[in-house]
């Protein structure tokens, strides 16, 4: 029935022209402060849970996801980052195998097409990809390969809609595994980048997010009103699986760039985390950022530098704005008992990042 409603909403709302996703409305503006962070002790509302493990490994993804997986049931997809051409530092294909084979049969992986021209512009150059990468061992589905779809965005103020491949509405839950990182125009990128950008389709949905009608430059928009686009973006997606969505970052091979650059990203200088689970993406990208704040100077200047000279704290505050979740949270430590710690308890002792 949930399939069917919001499939008779987007089939109303569905357009092939960019201008005419815009909200007229008045010319909305864009929000502000998105390079000043918030401590914790200065946010307000009610707490949610986040899951905590040190542990970077197959197991250590496996534990953390069956912390959250209680809704997740019927046909689901997994939303990752496959990356461009042997990228170094996405989620390794070995772990997500030993994930999907225990708790995840049956399940694919979902993927968009690219708004740049790379290894992931068509979806012939996509599959080629695919399996340069490692991503041969389930389903893969290109969701937009046969076109897009519409869903609504409900209370936001760029978007009344937004473009998606068509074939998101064949799932019944989604699992966003996500490779945090930082990211070019985003600051960082967590599970809002990647359900927001992930799952917006290659042509209609990610122009409407990054590019002014009309201009020569393909990336023109940017800081706050390019956050809260992408979030409106990530709302509408995350309306629409309701309580059939869940979120896992892995804090490990932090560049500054995100996966798209492949080999050309910026080197990693950040150390290594672990991995967080929640069912609440707020929550999760919130503590994934308390942490690298937590940090020390020398641990976190690239990134700190990346996600404030691009404004990226935006994506927090309007993701509250829009009520997708708490920024105030529980932070269990799964490697000691489920005891309760701070950020700073969990960036405690980090090592430098080696290469392997």
């Amino acid at each position: 029935m949930r399939k069917m409603i919001f499939a008779a909403i987007a089939g109303m709302f569905f357009i092939n022209h960019l201008a005419m996703a815009q909200v007229n409305n008045g010319n909305p503006t864009a929000g502000t402060d998105g390079n000043k962070y918030v401590p914790y002790d200065e946010r307000t509302g009610n707490e949610s849970v986040v899951y905590f493990t040190r542990n970077l490994s197959p197991e250590g993804l496996i534990k953390a996801y069956e912390q959250v997986n209680g809704k997740i049931c019927g046909y689901v997809g997994v939303k990752l980052h496959t990356g461009e051409q042997n990228g170094p530092n996405i989620i390794p294909s070995e772990w997500v195998k030993a994930l999907m084979e225990k708790d995840l049969n049956g399940a694919s992986i979902i993927e968009t097409n690219t708004y740049y021209e790379g290894d992931r512009y068509t979806t012939e150059l996509h599959r080629k990809t695919l399996e340069v990468n490692g991503w041969t061992f389930c389903p893969v589905d290109i969701i937009d390969e046969q076109g897009t779809t519409t869903l609504p965005v409900i209370g936001g103020k760029w978007f009344k809609k937004m473009a998606v491949g068509n074939h998101l509405t064949n799932y019944d839950s989604m699992v966003a595994l996500t490779h945090f990182k930082g990211h070019t125009m985003g600051g960082f990128g967590g599970s809002n980048k990647n359900i927001g950008i992930g799952c917006a389709d290659g042509r209609i949905g990610k122009a409407w997010i990054h590019t002014v009608p009309g201009s020569d430059n393909q990336w023109s928009i940017a800081e706050e009103e390019f956050m809260e686009r992408m979030t409106e973006s990530t709302k509408a997606t995350i309306d629409y699986f309701g309580e059939h969505v869940t979120y896992v970052n892995v804090m490990r091979n932090m560049s500054v760039s995100c996966d798209c650059e492949g080999l050309a990203a910026e080197p990693v200088v950040t150390p290594n985390v672990g991995i967080l689970s929640s069912t609440d993406i707020l929550a999760i990208d919130q503590a994934c950022v308390d942490i690298i704040y937590a940090m020390t100077a020398d641990e976190h200047q690239a990134m700190v530098e990346r996600i404030e000279t691009r404004h990226g704290l935006r994506q927090l505050s309007y993701m509250k704005e829009l009520g997708m979740g708490n920024n105030r949270y529980v932070l269990i430590d799964l490697d000691n008992g489920g005891r309760r710690i701070t950020a700073k308890e969990a960036a405690k002792g980090l090592k430098p990042f080696v290469k392997k």
